[in-house]
């Protein structure tokens, strides 16, 4: 992730929501994803009104993203990420 987007967390603000499983090494290009720029290419997602197939030239393959999104969405991930994030406004 090469660009500053609007969206894009800061390293201390991805410290606050130690919740994002690892990825898993060794994908079908051999490469670890780096879930840092996951998340972020989902909030560019969400923030910028785009679909998964426009992500930006700089972030993750749109189909990897989805991927995690959507698993994480049916694990509960987003969901502890939110209870998280409450807890430290209260």
């Amino acid at each position: 992730m090469t660009k500053n987007y609007p969206s894009k967390l800061t390293w201390e603000q991805w410290e606050l929501i130690p919740l994002f499983p690892e990825a898993k090494p060794g994908g079908r290009s051999g490469t670890t994803t780096c879930m840092y720029a996951v998340v972020n290419a989902i909030l560019y997602v969400l923030c910028q009104g785009s679909t998964w197939q426009a992500l930006a030239g700089d972030l993750p393959p749109w189909s990897r993203v989805y991927g995690y999104f959507r698993r994480w969405r049916k694990d509960h991930t987003w969901l502890q990420v939110h209870d998280k994030l409450y807890q430290r406004m209260f």
